[in-house]
């Protein structure tokens, strides 16, 4: 099946194949106006995507319909019914379900039993979970996916997630589908499994919001593409009326960014030596399984992998936030018995995999996020100066383009990706030997990509050795002086980004090679 065989033509939309109408939409955080007037029309049974930058409020106009936020003004209409969610349940009564970026399962639950969560069917009483199996099953093989609906969840990689995520929101009785950067954590196949089953659900009647930054992937998928800039609509577009050059303009202004020719001078001494570091977990597998590599002056090594495949853990060994054995140099000293604020010292930075859970505090002002793990750089003898602390936030801010009112307000007025540029400014900022980089730019837009790309070019070019772990395998080809693949705890191959592709990595990290 060609995935664009099925689009319809949507140039016009009658009132009877509109599903979603919101209608001047507006809404005001404090300090920040997250949308203005935003009207948009949804046609049944389409793939509609959303683009635009970062802190344009295409998360926070999904959220409105999906009732976690209300709006301010304008109205909400779903099959020409006007409607008022005040929760997300009042919006899955409707039809309506989100699938967030930050995946929402309990890991030691299995996933038939993450599916029903909630929504346990009983027969007098006692749970049923035959009849929820059926249900399941039925669900899953409609769209083609397979699962084994008995395996915890902490067992399924990145993609099979994603899939549970979107069968425990079809159990719910979802007509109308929200996805939240779908393909952020995803290789090159199980995006087009991903697309494939999509398009099996739309042609079943399911209508789907579509949100990314991956324009190459907005183009391939989507029926119409509305494009929203500072809070407003700019225009609905169709897919085969535009290309990447012209979305990039209506969003930012400019073209797609790309990571460049690699131009690193490579120096002969070892800022990173890693050698035979294993992650020790009691009565499992270790997650990393004797690994061993080096990283020199002014050299960017990329980790290549499907997440859960152990990139996570060696990060967090070698940061010594999980218990290891095996030996970490940085700057020719041993640090392998060292403590996670020496390791620090020592000069290493890191750029946390999810900035909620270990890069912010989220009800805490920007400048004291701005702080953490660099506090001893901003204080006079045991206590912090503020004045410098706040001073500095402000130049991160401006350096990096972080879009708020000032380094006053709480970190969690912030849209996702301005969330992201404070981390990893805050971490560029202030790197000196080492830098580990997971994830720098998920949830980023093309603008903040190419600047982030630029401020990590900067760090190499002065000496710095980069650690690159990342699901952007653009970003990993496109930075890289050598690739690593991560599969199963172990460094299964070194490949040049020179000869290698998108697709030859994919095969690696799904274990195909």
């Amino acid at each position: 099946m060609q995935l664009g065989d099925t689009k319809p033509n949507q140039d016009l939309l009658t009132s009877d194949a509109v599903v979603v109408e919101l209608t001047n939409i507006s809404k005001v955080f404090p300090g920040v106006v997250a949308n203005r007037d935003v009207s948009l029309k949804v046609g049944r049974a389409t793939i509609h995507a959303l683009v635009g930058e970062n802190g344009a409020g295409k998360s926070t106009l999904m959220k409105i319909l999906y009732g976690l936020h209300q709006p301010d003004s304008g109205t909400i209409a779903i099959n020409g019914v006007a409607r008022q969610f005040k929760s997300p349940s009042e919006a899955i009564d409707a039809g309506i379900g989100m699938v967030h970026q930050h995946f929402m399962l309990a890991d030691n639950l299995t996933v038939l039993e993450n599916i029903i969560l909630g929504l346990e069917p009983t027969k007098f009483g006692v749970l049923s979970l035959s009849d929820a199996r059926a249900r399941v099953r039925e669900l899953a093989t409609s769209i083609g996916v397979a699962l084994d609906l008995d395996v915890p969840i902490s067992e399924l990689g990145v993609g099979q997630r994603q899939r549970v995520e979107i069968l425990k929101v079809l159990f719910r009785g979802a007509e109308i589908l929200i996805l939240d950067e779908p393909t952020a954590v995803l290789v090159p196949q199980e995006v087009d499994e991903l697309f494939v089953n999509l398009r099996r659900l739309v042609s079943k009647g399911t209508t789907i919001l579509f949100i990314s930054h991956k324009l190459d992937e907005v183009l391939t998928i989507s029926d119409r593409i509305t494009v929203i800039r500072q809070g407003s609509t700019v225009a609905t577009v169709s897919p085969n009326t535009v290309d990447r050059l012209k979305l990039a303009e209506m969003m930012v202004g400019s073209d797609l960014p790309k990571p460049g020719e690699r131009t690193t001078k490579i120096g002969a001494t070892t800022r990173l030596a890693v050698r035979g570091l294993s992650v020790l977990e009691k009565g499992r597998k270790n997650p990393v399984r004797n690994v061993s590599f080096q990283i020199a002056e002014g050299e960017i090594v990329g980790i290549a992998g499907v997440e859960g495949n152990g990139q996570f853990e060696l990060c967090g060994a070698l940061l010594g936030l999980l218990s290891s054995e095996g030996t970490v140099e940085v700057g020719g000293k041993d640090v392998s018995n060292l403590s996670i604020r020496e390791r620090l010292n020592a000069g290493l930075a890191y750029i946390p995999f999810d900035r909620h859970r270990e890069g912010l505090m989220l009800t805490a002002p920007l400048w004291e996020n701005a702080l953490l793990g660099h506090e001893a750089t901003l204080s006079r003898g045991p206590m912090i100066d503020f004045t410098a602390a706040k001073k500095a936030c402000r130049e991160i801010i401006s350096r990096f383009g972080v879009l708020t009112q000032n380094e006053l307000v709480p970190a969690f007025v912030l849209s996702g990706g301005n969330q992201q540029k404070l981390v990893v400014g805050r971490n560029l900022a202030t790197a000196r030997t080492v830098l580990i980089a997971a994830h720098p730019t998920r949830g980023i837009d093309v603008g903040a990509q190419a600047a982030i790309w630029e401020e990590i070019r900067r760090s190499r070019d002065s000496g710095m050795s980069v650690l690159l772990v990342s699901a952007d395998l653009e970003e990993v080809l496109g930075l890289s002086d050598k690739i690593l693949v991560m599969f199963d705890g172990e460094i299964t191959a070194e490949l040049d980004p020179k000869s290698a592709s998108p697709q030859i990595l994919g095969k690696y990290m799904t274990g195909a090679r």
